[in-house]
């Protein structure tokens, strides 16, 4: 079940976790696809034969680690109570664990401060893609969207 978070009660989570999103597993089509859709075909991606002899296996890019971010968030959580909002970019991204390809990922996130900024509330979410018993997260990043209510009740 999606949890529904007011934008008013995002101080009240601070530092809690928000939830945890299902596991979903890296395939060579979703790398395939991510490889035509960025222009990125360096071989350890889709050099299925060349990337098992040398690496043990095709890695994903980086970027579709990152994409599966907004997806997984919607399955775990809803920041509700706003009348427009958009991203607002990225903190403390880090790639630390590559991910290849028939590896199980799922996204733990956790809520951190709030922010008013130009009449907006700055909500950010750090958030950790864990990969199926590795030791270390495939990627790790603070996410900062802007909300905005015609009401103007939020700091800024």
């Amino acid at each position: 079940m999606i949890r529904k978070i007011p934008l008013q009660d995002v101080p009240d989570l601070v530092g809690q976790e928000i939830g945890v999103s299902e596991w979903e597993t890296i395939t060579q089509d979703m790398i395939n696809a991510f490889a035509d859709v960025s222009g990125d075909h360096t071989w350890i991606h889709v050099d299925v034969e060349r990337a098992k002899r040398e690496l043990g296996g095709t890695v994903g890019h980086g970027f579709l680690t990152l994409s599966l971010v907004p997806a997984h968030w919607l399955s775990i959580a809803e920041i509700t109570g706003w009348d427009y909002g958009y991203m607002y970019g990225l903190d403390k991204t880090r790639w630390l664990h590559p991910v290849t390809s028939g590896t199980r990922v799922r996204l733990r996130t956790t809520m951190l401060e709030p922010e008013g900024r130009k009449g907006g509330t700055i909500v950010s979410i750090n958030c950790v893609i864990e990969i199926e018993g590795a030791d270390k997260p495939a990627l790790v990043t603070d996410w900062r969207e802007i909300f905005y209510t015609h009401s103007g009740d939020d700091s800024g």
